[in-house]
């Protein structure tokens, strides 16, 4: 086996599951790659991860596996909960408005350079009307895209807890304030 391939056996519930990670650009395996690997395998995310190594909990993802001892042919526990499947859907949505705000915003920097640009004269002068005019329009589409975004946001629940939370601050604040006053007096 390759220097810079790593396989170890991972037991999660009554499942064994070996994993083999290469190293990337040189590097050997992280813990992150463990752990994403067993994502790929179990379908526990990351975050719901704890890996276990000679009764230990390993924690630094950056980390070599190395650096905890782990070396080919060793076996770890992963102790872990899938999502459900509910919050499954609920995940794919806010990773697909991630991808959706990264995407606008790359089209709204492009807009950002191309009239950087035309304010150092990179165009001839009876073009930039007309290239500040499809800028214009390009900027307003972003906007609505980023409108559509927060309207997404919105119904899936996350503003009106907000301000929910946010009122109940509030009111418990004026309720102390006015606690305070009455003990001032």
């Amino acid at each position: 086996m390759a220097e810079n391939t790593m396989t170890v056996t991972v037991a999660y519930g009554t499942n064994k599951h070996s994993i083999t990670l290469t190293a990337q650009d040189g590097h050997e395996p992280l813990l992150k790659d463990l752990c994403e690997a067993l994502t790929e395998a179990t379908g526990v995310p990351v975050p719901s991860q704890k890996v276990i190594f000679k009764g230990k909990s390993l924690k630094e993802m950056e980390e070599p596996l190395s650096s905890f001892g782990v070396k080919q042919g060793c076996k770890l526990m992963m102790i872990g909960k899938r999502n459900s499947p509910e919050e499954e859907v609920e995940l794919k949505k806010l990773k697909d408005i991630e991808k959706s705000v990264e995407q606008t915003a790359k089209k709204l920097e492009k807009v950002d350079g191309e009239l950087t640009g035309l304010k150092n004269g990179f165009l001839a002068k009876e073009l930039q009307a007309e290239a500040l005019n499809k800028l214009d329009h390009r900027v307003k589409v972003a906007s609505e895209q980023f409108m559509k975004i927060l309207e997404e946001i919105d119904g899936m629940g996350f503003l009106a807890q907000c301000d929910k939370i946010e009122a109940g601050i509030s009111d418990h604040l004026a309720k102390i304030q006015t606690k305070n006053l009455a003990l001032a007096e």
